[in-house]
């Protein structure tokens, strides 16, 4: 049987279908073999992709999710936007980024900035800073996230795909993006890098999550951008950083970096 005819004859698999937090959702699914080129290309800016998934998260209506609104009732404060891709309450991966990359760079006197918050998975964990910044480019979503987390010290700024707008130079401790660069392809995460490297002060830490295809779990995600540990961390040193730490392991679809200003980006 020839190379063609044997990837022609499986179609079908059963696939893990995994968003930003890493759920499983087991199902059959037809299964494009790997030996037909394809070519994923990411949305730009001016994709409603997340406005999409937003929206049919506020019209979701079904009775699974009313149970697991019963639940979240009982045993969690409040629902929103961003929790059905995992709770870092609840999840153990997210616990452990939790707890390593965010709460431990929480201080009451320092800046913050979170790029793509979503309805306040991880903005709930932010509050503690002096202040915080919000960034997203759809003011939907910055709503809902006010509806969800309206405080005094932060900061909602509509951007325009890659700024931060009304953020004076070199003034932020802490920049952090949780499930936004997974969805981001190359020029557009080093325009963001050019833009943290404006805004984080000279001994800051920032804290990136973003799409790594050289897990199957990636691989299979349409969602997800062309991105790898190798293009990720070559990206981060040109514009300037110097790369603190690495997680290539906790997330199953996806890794963490940490860095900060290296000689050439304070220049």
């Amino acid at each position: 049987m020839s190379i063609a005819s044997h990837c022609a004859t499986r179609r079908l698999l059963v696939a893990a279908s995994v968003e930003s937090a890493g759920v499983f959702d087991l199902r059959i699914r037809k299964f494009e073999p790997r030996c037909v080129q394809q070519e994923n290309r990411m949305p730009d800016l001016n994709t409603t992709l997340h406005l999409d998934m937003w929206r049919g998260y506020r019209k979701q209506a079904s009775f699974v999710r009313r149970m697991r609104q019963a639940v979240s009732d009982i045993f969690a404060p409040k629902d929103f936007y961003g929790l059905q891709w995992g709770d870092p309450e609840v999840f153990p991966p997210l616990q452990f980024t939790r707890d390593r990359y965010v709460r431990p760079y929480v201080h009451p006197e320092h800046i913050a900035l979170e790029i793509g918050p979503g309805g306040g998975r991880w903005t709930r964990y932010l509050l503690g800073f002096r202040q915080l910044y919000v960034v997203d480019c759809h003011a939907e979503l910055l709503q809902e996230l006010k509806r969800n987390f309206h405080r005094p010290n932060m900061n909602f700024i509509v951007n325009h795909g890659c700024d931060f707008p009304g953020v004076p130079g070199r003034s932020v401790d802490f920049v952090f993006s949780f499930a936004c660069f997974v969805h981001l392809d190359a020029p557009v995460i080093q325009a963001y890098l050019k833009s943290i490297a404006s805004i984080l002060k000279p001994n800051g830490n920032a804290v990136i999550h973003y799409s790594d295809k050289s897990k199957i779990m990636a691989q299979i995600n349409p969602n997800f951008s062309e991105n790898t540990p190798e293009r990720m961390r070559s990206m981060v040193s040109a514009a300037g950083f110097a790369v603190l730490e690495e997680d290539l392991t906790t997330m199953w679809h996806s890794s963490i970096i940490r860095f900060t200003h290296g000689p050439a980006s304070l220049a």
